[in-house]
């Protein structure tokens, strides 16, 4: 049996693997892009993935234990900002009252590149990462960067499609316009 989610995200284990979250979150974009076995440790669903049945499911404990212990909050935004980073993006406090945002980062066109596209598996792991955060406590975080995807996809709209977005609003509970 694996771990489950608040093992692997308190330290106490790694994933099916042996590989500890810091590990992921220091592999290279390149590393990221060829391995499909780790997105669903760093940020899991209720539901098994079919990819990957050896991941842990984020249970009703889980959730909870994530909304009690600010440290797993912690550990699980700075996975988000790896991916954002993954995308090119980052997560940018604002001032005090505002709201979050995710913004382009320097290397956005570049990064853009490897998943800007429609019908890249990209998207899923998007879909995923939204949900995830969006259960787990990291409810700002998810409609922020589902914000920038929405911006994202009115200035390049060959690169996403509307079924992707539909996805993504649904993944933090937005209905769509």
């Amino acid at each position: 049996m694996s771990a489950s989610v608040v093992e692997f995200y308190s330290g106490v284990s790694g994933d099916h693997r042996g590989r500890t979250l810091e590990e992921l979150l220091g592999w290279s974009d390149d590393r990221l892009e060829a391995v499909h076995d780790f997105i669903q440790w760093l940020f899991p669903l209720p539901e098994a993935s079919p990819v990957n049945p050896s991941a842990p499911l984020l249970t009703r404990e889980a959730i909870e234990a994530f909304h009690a212990r600010p440290e797993l909050c912690a550990r699980l935004r700075s996975s988000l900002e790896g991916m954002l980073k993954f995308c090119g993006l980052e997560l940018r406090d604002t001032a005090l009252g505002s709201p979050l945002e995710v913004i382009a980062g320097g290397n956005f066109k570049v990064r853009a590149a490897n998943w800007l596209g429609p019908g890249n598996h990209n998207h899923l792991r998007i879909t995923r990462i939204l949900k995830c955060c969006a259960l787990a406590g990291l409810d700002a975080e998810a409609r922020a960067f589902l914000q920038r995807l929405e911006a994202i996809y009115s200035e390049h709209r060959a690169g996403i499609t509307a079924e992707s977005l539909r996805y993504w609003r649904e993944a933090v509970r937005v209905m769509p316009d």
